[in-house]
């Protein structure tokens, strides 16, 4: 199935022109709905690492959702090297629906059924790669 990937960019687009950082919104998304994912993260001023892994994420999530060039396969690596940190996949896959939350409030009304759609379509489409990774991991001799 095809996930219409201009109304992916649309609300990417939209929220740039509402927002000059997304960084601080997603990651308090993050540790007020995950509140064990904060002590996984340094503490660091600017929240430069923060702010490098929402760039790649949001990057494999356009190209998941797009052309599939290759950025998207970060996302499966990331799942494995994750795992490795002690973050569990189906932790991991919550990144991607606390993205999508935090720019459905930050767009209020301009978020659209149609958008809705898209990423709800999205992230089941993410939710099956982060748990063939898990499943492959799991299954692969030691």
């Amino acid at each position: 199935m095809t996930i219409p990937i201009s109304l992916i960019e649309q609300s990417l687009e939209l929220a740039a022109v509402g927002c000059d950082d997304l960084t601080p919104l997603v990651y308090r998304r993050l540790f007020s709905d995950h509140p064990e994912t904060e002590s996984m993260f340094r503490r660091e001023p600017k929240d430069l690492v923060k702010g490098s892994m929402l760039a790649l994420t949001i990057d494999a999530l356009i190209d998941f959702a797009g052309e599939r060039k290759g950025a998207f396969r970060m996302i499966e690596c990331e799942v494995l090297s994750h795992d490795a940190y002690g973050t569990a996949p189906q932790l991991f896959r919550q990144f991607f629906w606390v993205i999508a939350n935090t720019l459905r409030e930050l767009l209020g009304d301009q978020w659209s059924p149609p958008m809705e759609q898209a990423w709800q379509q999205l992230l089941i489409e993410l939710d099956r790669i982060v748990e063939s990774n898990q499943t492959v991991q799991t299954v692969a001799p030691p």
